[in-house]
């Protein structure tokens, strides 16, 4: 199992577009992916639930993998949300 802190800096947070980059990046991966915020862990391949969290702008959220390619796949998503989803 791989975590990793993170802060979401963008403007916006993790809502429509941006969670529609995030969801993308996370099915590239085959390890079990879940983002953690105040006590709440939803599965990253999961719109809905990525939604359900209400990341907004300046919230630090926790990246957890679990298998084969855990280390990548926290590398990815943490690089795709520092570079602000590439906008």
């Amino acid at each position: 199992m791989y975590t990793q802190e993170v802060t979401v800096n963008n403007e916006v947070g993790l809502h429509a577009r941006p969670a529609t980059y995030f969801i993308q990046k996370a099915n590239e991966f085959k390890c079990g992916i879940w983002v953690e915020k105040d006590e709440r862990r939803v599965n990253a391949k999961s719109l809905l639930g990525v939604l359900s969290l209400g990341i907004v702008g300046g919230t630090t959220i926790t990246l957890i993998a679990d298998g084969s390619d855990e280390k990548e796949a926290v590398e990815a998503l943490t690089e795709l949300i520092n570079g602000n989803f590439g906008e």
